[in-house]
């Protein structure tokens, strides 16, 4: 018996709702990968471990996928990186100063001993104060021998510093007139630059130096006595510390 033909046109066998399958399909995937979404979201060694191995099972075989590395280093803004970098500019420049303080007085020992040098130390940078009389007679302001031989030393200490220097000459009130110095500001200033040519000479950069007269203005004891006055009479050498940079926003 002849087998009957399929009527094309009668729409026999055909399936309107094939198009639900490809839809589950696409919903199960979908829903599939905002599970992982999810899982991956959250920090969790334990579930990193589980969906790696999974993923690799199922897309390359037992052990084609790496345990995932959970272990992130924090990232610090950049002020903070900014600030800690000048912080410890700043630790070392304190070194340096203190370390250069220790050997000028070591230098100055003797000297430190009579009273007639002083070495201090503040946030303005290090301090050296030299009588007068050890540099310079009375009214004079040529420098001893020993007392070139003495600041010859300080300056070899110095000249390989970047800081800068600024020496300070003082007088006592006792005025004086003459055709060299007609009052004491120039005594003091003069007695200034004869510290700075010396320190040119012994090496320091000139332009990291000044020399600044004050002449009695600015008396470390009342000029109520000779040996208050001799105090005053006096030549201060300051290395200045180096200005310390402003904080990055975030850490002010």
């Amino acid at each position: 018996m002849a087998r009957k033909r399929y009527d094309e046109s009668s729409g026999a066998g055909e399936h309107h709702e094939r198009w639900l399958i490809s839809y589950a399909d696409f919903i199960t995937l979908l829903f599939a990968f905002f599970v992982v979404m999810y899982a991956i979201s959250i920090v969790n060694e334990g579930k990193y471990a589980v969906l790696s191995d999974a993923l690799g099972n199922a897309f390359g075989g037992r052990g084609a996928a790496q345990q995932v590395n959970t272990h992130v280093e924090p990232v610090l803004p950049l002020s903070h990186i900014v600030n800690r970098k000048r912080a410890e500019a700043a630790r070392r420049e304190r070194e340096r100063l203190q370390a250069l303080a220790e050997n000028l007085s070591a230098t100055l020992l003797p000297l430190m001993k009579s009273g007639q040098v002083r070495v201090t130390q503040n946030a303005r940078g290090i301090g050296i104060e030299i009588n007068a009389s050890v540099l310079f007679e009375q009214g004079e302001a040529v420098l001893h021998r020993d007392a070139r031989e003495v600041l010859r030393q300080v300056a070899d200490l110095l000249k390989d510093h970047p800081h800068r220097i600024e020496v300070e000459g003082h007088a006592d009130d006792l005025p004086i007139a003459t055709p060299q110095y007609p009052s004491n500001w120039e005594l003091s200033a003069v007695r200034a630059a004869s510290v700075v040519r010396l320190f040119i000479e012994g090496g320091v950069a000139a332009p990291r130096l000044s020399a600044i007269g004050h002449g009695s203005t600015r008396p470390v004891a009342p000029n109520d006595s000779p040996v208050n006055q001799a105090r005053n009479r006096r030549v201060a050498v300051m290395i200045l510390a180096s200005a310390p940079e402003p904080l990055a926003p975030g850490l002010q």
